[in-house]
C-alpha cells in the first residue's frame, strides 16, 4: 500500500479517464435496462473491438475503426427491426462481433497484442487523448440526457403518445443509440469489452432494486460503479493485474452485496 500513492501520481490520466467513464457508463446503462436493451451493451463493445482491430490492420487508428463500426451498427438497428425479431438484433450482433474480432486476431500478424488488451483491458495506457474522449463523450451524455431523457421515457412508459401525434417513436432513441455506441467503442479502448459491460450492466440492475425513484437512480448507479472502479484500480494497481478482469471481479462481488442490500431495504420498507 505504501507504493500506491506513487504509482498513483505516475498513471493519474488513467485513473481520471476510468473515472470520467465510470459515471458515464451507468446512466446510459439505466436507460438501455428501461428499455431492455442491455444487450445492446455487449453488441455495441464487441463489435468496436472487431472494428479496433480490422481499423489496425489497414494502417488506420484502432479507435477510429472502434467508432466508425460501432456507429454503423447502431444506425442499422431500426432497419434490422423490420426483418429480424427485436429481441435476437444484439445477440446477433454480438456474435458476429466476436467471431470477427477472433478470426482478426488468430489469421492477421500484428493484432494479437491489441486483440489481448481489448478483452483485457489497457486503461494504463490511456493517454491524453483519450482522457478528452471520455471527458467529452461524459458532457455529451449530460446535455443528450437533459434533453431527451424524458422523451426516451415517454416512449417507454407512454408510447401511444407517439402513436397520436403521428411521430415515429424511433426517432427519440436513434440520438441515444449513437451516443451508447460511440461511448462503448471508447470505453472499450481502455477498459476492455467485458470491464465496459459490467459497468454498463451491475450498477444499473442494482439501482433498479434499490433506488426508490428514476432521479434517484441517476444517482445510485454512477456512486455505485465509481466505488467499484476506484476498488478495481487499486486493487489491479498495487498487485499488477490486468484492469478489465478485476474491474468484472469488482462488479460481480458488488452484485451479490447489492441484492442483500436490496432484500434489506424492502424488508424494513415493507415492515415501516
Amino acid at each position: 500500500m505504501t507504493d500506491f500513492l506513487p504509482q498513483l501520481a505516475l498513471f493519474w490520466r488513467p485513473a481520471l479517464t476510468g473515472a470520467l467513464l465510470a459515471l458515464l457508463l451507468p446512466c446510459l446503462g439505466l436507460y438501455l435496462r428501461m428499455r431492455q436493451e442491455y444487450w445492446a451493451a455487449l453488441a455495441y463493445g464487441q463489435v468496436g473491438a472487431a472494428g479496433a482491430l480490422g481499423a489496425l490492420t489497414l494502417g488506420v487508428p484502432p479507435i477510429a475503426g472502434g467508432l466508425a463500426a460501432s456507429l454503423v451498427v447502431a444506425g442499422m438497428k431500426h432497419p434490422l427491426e423490420k426483418h429480424l425479431p427485436s429481441t435476437g438484433i444484439f445477440p446477433l450482433l454480438f456474435i458476429l462481433g466476436w467471431s470477427a474480432s477472433l478470426l482478426l486476431t488468430a489469421n492477421l500478424p500484428g493484432v494479437e497484442r491489441l486483440g489481448a488488451a481489448l478483452f483485457e483491458g489497457q486503461l494504463y495506457f490511456a493517454g491524453v487523448e483519450m482522457l478528452v474522449g471520455a471527458a467529452l463523450a461524459l458532457a455529451a451524455c449530460g446535455i443528450f440526457l437533459w434533453r431527451t431523457g424524458p422523451l426516451l421515457l415517454l416512449v417507454r412508459l407512454h408510447p401511444a403518445h407517439f402513436r397520436a401525434q403521428r411521430l415515429p417513436a424511433w426517432a427519440a432513441g436513434a440520438g441515444f443509440d449513437l451516443l451508447v455506441a460511440a461511448s462503448l467503442a471508447l470505453a472499450v479502448m481502455s477498459l476492455g469489452v467485458m470491464g465496459a459491460f459490467a459497468l454498463i450492466f451491475v450498477p444499473p440492475w442494482l439501482a433498479f432494486a434499490i433506488a426508490p425513484s428514476w432521479r434517484a437512480a441517476l444517482a445510485i448507479a454512477p456512486a455505485l460503479a465509481l466505488f467499484a472502479y476506484t476498488l478495481a484500480f487499486a486493487l489491479a494497481l498495487i498487485h499488477d493485474q490486468p484492469f478489465g478482469p478485476v474491474l468484472a471481479l469488482a462488479q460481480g462481488v458488488l452484485a451479490p452485496a447489492g441484492a442483500a442490500i436490496a432484500a434489506a431495504w424492502h424488508g424494513g420498507a415493507k415492515k415501516a
